[in-house]
């Protein structure tokens, strides 16, 4: 953890879904945090950057496409070891502009969703993201132990009059 002037420094990220018929786009993370899983497209939100614009930029780095009217789905905060890791800015769309291609960062896949790998993906995937893929907005807490083992999880539901204060 970072402190800044008695102030605790967290990460705050982005994950996006694009979605096309009954079909996800996810990505085989080839390094960093994650790699080897399949996940949503993101990353870190940088300085003087929305949370939106984050989402976008990391789809264009990691698989070369622009995603589209982007939607806000929801919040997740984790903890790994007792210590808060950050907050991540769930999103998806359901257009984008471009051809998924493989870089250096990620290879993406399309799935069914009936056919989701969540046993090759984060242990707290399939607790919150079959929610966010039927429509439903969501605020989810999760804590691990050396990010392999959950020790305790909460997940709710949003409804619109909360989900629009984002």
């Amino acid at each position: 953890m970072k402190w800044v002037l008695g102030v605790q420094m967290v990460n705050v990220e982005t994950l996006l879904y694009i979605l096309k018929g009954n079909k996800v786009l996810l990505i085989h993370k080839k390094r960093g945090l994650g790699k080897g899983l399949y996940n949503g497209v993101g990353g870190k939100v940088e300085a003087n950057e929305s949370v939106e614009e984050a989402a976008i930029r990391e789809c264009l780095e990691e698989i070369g496409v622009r995603p589209k009217n982007i939607e806000w789905m929801g919040l997740l905060e984790f903890w790994n070891n007792n210590n808060l890791y950050g907050y991540v800015h769930v999103f998806i769309a359901n257009d984008f502009e471009g051809n998924p291609k493989e870089t250096a960062e990620a290879k993406p896949i399309w799935f069914k969703i009936s056919e989701i790998p969540y046993d090759n993906m984060w242990g707290d995937d399939v607790y919150w993201l079959p929610l966010v893929l039927n429509g439903k907005k969501i605020l989810g807490r999760f804590w691990f132990i050396d990010w392999k083992i959950i020790i305790r999880k909460e997940v709710y539901l949003l409804n619109e009059s909360i989900s629009d204060l984002k």
